[in-house]
């Protein structure tokens, strides 16, 4: 398959599914959740990749298509900014919760696949 198909494809997957999880628990709780699990699950695909479980026409299909497009550092940036005029220390909590969280996500998922090969 052409490296930009598969991105493509996986794009169009991602998103969807972005979309599908917002709407169904809604923001800002809907964009950490996709963050969270596409930062585990990134960390999964990456260490696969690494230890050559899957090939690198595999990764880009999953990492950059379908996890790219399922993670959202925009809409992140836009909801921290509308709730730092309702409440700031919300706003800074949630920053904080999903900056220390999500590379803690990311480094477990490779850890994970590291410890099983």
């Amino acid at each position: 398959m052409n490296s930009y198909l598969a991105v493509a494809i996986g794009g169009a997957v991602g998103a969807t599914l972005r979309f599908a999880v917002s709407e169904w628990v809604g923001t800002p709780q809907g964009t950490f959740v996709v963050n969270a699990l596409g930062s585990l699950l990134l960390g999964v695909c990456m260490a696969a990749l690494a230890n050559e479980m899957i090939s690198e026409e595999m990764t880009l299909l999953l990492g950059t298509g379908i996890l790219g497009a399922f993670t959202t550092m925009s809409a992140f940036s836009v909801e921290t900014i509308e709730m730092w005029s309702d409440d700031q220390t919300k706003a800074i909590g949630y920053v904080l919760v999903t900056m220390i969280l999500c590379p803690l996500l990311a480094y477990t998922g490779w850890k994970v696949i590291e410890t099983t090969v």
